[in-house]
Parts: structure tokens; sequence; C-alpha cells
């Protein structure tokens, strides 16, 4: 297995080890972490976690805190993905007419950059040809 790319929403799942993530996508998160790979976490994820919470739907600042605390940690394979002159050059490589929300686009957009597959249970990225999505 390889270093990965994860959307927000997996993200927390995989975290909170819920059942709502796929048995691939948590395989590829465990992989990556068990044999030493990055987990990238894009910059915009940590935006629309704050926008979540702000908003207060599903997510808690506690989510939040708890993605912050993992991000800082040494002993954790997440890693921050800035957003990157590479990866808003990228973003026409993720067409507005499949993934129209731009938080989404973004977060395929630094996937494409790094140029590793990304874990999402987003409809319109699972459409993308150019991006491998595991769900």
């Amino acid at each position: 297995m390889s270093a990965v790319v994860t959307d927000t929403h997996a993200l927390l799942w995989y975290l909170s080890n819920s059942s709502k993530l796929s048995r691939d996508a948590s395989n590829a998160l465990e992989n990556a972490e068990q044999n030493g790979y990055p987990i990238y976490v894009p910059a915009i994820s940590l935006i629309e976690l704050r926008y979540l919470v702000e908003k207060g739907l599903d997510i808690e600042e506690r989510d939040f805190r708890l993605v912050i605390e993992k991000l800082n940690s040494p002993q954790s394979a997440l890693t921050f993905a800035p957003l990157s002159q590479g990866t808003a050059e990228d973003l026409y490589q993720i067409p507005r007419s499949i993934v129209p929300d731009m938080p989404d686009r973004l977060i395929a957009a630094t996937a494409y950059n790094l140029d590793l597959p990304l874990i999402s249970i987003d409809i319109s990225i699972r459409n993308l040809k150019n991006v491998t999505v595991i769900w």
C-alpha cells in the first residue's frame, strides 16, 4: 500500500472507528498507518471542519480538536497537506461539471497533485477518471 489522501468525513469516521467507513477505505487508512506512510489531510478539510462546527451540524468542537491533536502528534500518520500552488494549478483537472463543490474539488486536486489515492464516499468525486478513489 502507499500514502493516501482522505476527505473530511472519511477522516472523522476513521478516527472514531465508525461503521460508516467502508472496509476498503478502512483497510487503506490502516495499511498506510501501519506501514509508516502518511495519511494526508488537505488544508481545506480543516477549514471545512471548522465551518461545520460553527454551523452546528453533525460535527462538534471535540471532532475538530481531535484532528488537530492527531496532526500535531509525531506518532500519528496524519499529515497536513497545505493548499499549494501545484494544487491550485491542478484544480482544472477536477471538472466543476463532475465535482461542483469547491471544497471537494480542492480535496480531489490535492490527491491529484500528490498522485495518491483519495479516500472518499462522495459520489461525484468517485466519478472522476483521473483520481484513484478508494471506497
